[in-house]
């Protein structure tokens, strides 16, 4: 059996598409199908049936998926120890989502690193979708996402509880909205596959709103360029207390309670289901979960 060609047909399960998983193994439509074909011949089943919404796994193409995830951990797992017997430091890799990545993380990690002055430590700040994506692809084996994920390929360990705030400037913002003067005031959101904008969007069904009942001017990948465009009086956002506590404790910025409507979430570490953390990455995970973290 091709290892190669039964990550293809991973990929496309989990992204229920071979467009989307032919870009991020960077091969063709044709090529990744028939990557997927010659699995399937030389297995003797059809994994798959496919329709415009998608693809769908057979009874056949469920065992060969339960099987694919354990077999690609396990792959992934000898690269590594494969790799760290030739690397005079063990290397830490991890993917964080920009609300804790850019504020909190960095003080956590030079902690880390005085304790394990050996490790080479890189981080990409990305937002929670892309994390749990490099996950899945193999690109790195530590995440840390906004909220906590149901879902059955990813384990999840929550860090730290935070709350999303509603905030404007301090020259023109009423202190308290109700529900329904929520929906008039300009906001500034944060992407569609940001852990933020996920957070959001379920507390506000909860409550029977939805994004569209909001008056949204725009949306922008970063909380520095929503604070940038909130001093500037540009409108109103939701963004995490931690993302804001400069801002709070220099009295930059005003607080705005939305009557009947508390947000809260918690920042987890996440990591494929059949992953074996190397030894490093194990002392990561217990060090970033206990009261030693140290965030910023």
């Amino acid at each position: 059996m091709n290892l190669e060609y039964l990550q293809s047909f991973y990929m496309t399960v989990k992204y229920n598409s071979i467009s989307k998983a032919a870009q991020i193994l960077h091969l063709t439509q044709p090529g990744l199908s028939g990557q997927i074909k010659s699995l399937e011949n030389d297995l003797g089943v059809s994994l798959l049936n496919r329709s415009n919404k998608g693809v769908e796994l057979t009874e056949e193409g469920k065992v060969v998926f339960n099987y694919a995830d354990t077999l690609l951990s396990i792959q992934g797992n000898i690269k590594r120890d494969l790799i760290n017997l030739h690397q005079e430091r063990p290397k830490l890799m991890i993917g964080a989502c920009k609300s804790v990545g850019e504020y909190a993380l960095p003080c956590s990690i030079y902690t880390f690193k005085h304790l394990y002055n050996e490790v080479e430590i890189q981080m990409e700040v990305i937002n929670s979708t892309e994390v749990i994506q490099k996950l899945q692809d193999h690109s790195i084996n530590i995440g840390i996402i906004q909220h906590e994920l149901k879902q059955e390929d990813i384990i999840t360990q929550p860090i730290i509880s935070d709350e999303l705030i509603l905030v404007g400037n301090c020259d023109n913002s009423p202190k308290v909205l109700s529900l329904e003067e929520l929906k008039e005031i300009p906001l500034i959101l944060r992407e569609q596959t940001s852990g933020t904008r996920y957070v959001i969007e379920k507390a506000l069904e909860e409550k029977g709103i939805s994004i569209e009942d909001l008056n949204v001017i725009y949306a922008l990948n970063s909380p520095e360029a929503i604070k940038s465009s909130i001093l500037s009086g540009k409108g109103f956002s939701f963004l995490p207390k931690l993302t804001i506590s400069q801002e709070l404790k220099k009295h930059c910025i005003q607080t705005v309670q939305v009557e009947d409507l508390r947000i809260s979430f918690s920042y987890c570490v996440v990591s494929r289901k059949n992953y074996t953390f190397s030894e490093c990455e194990q002392r990561f995970v217990d060090f970033i979960i206990s009261s030693k973290r140290g965030f910023c």
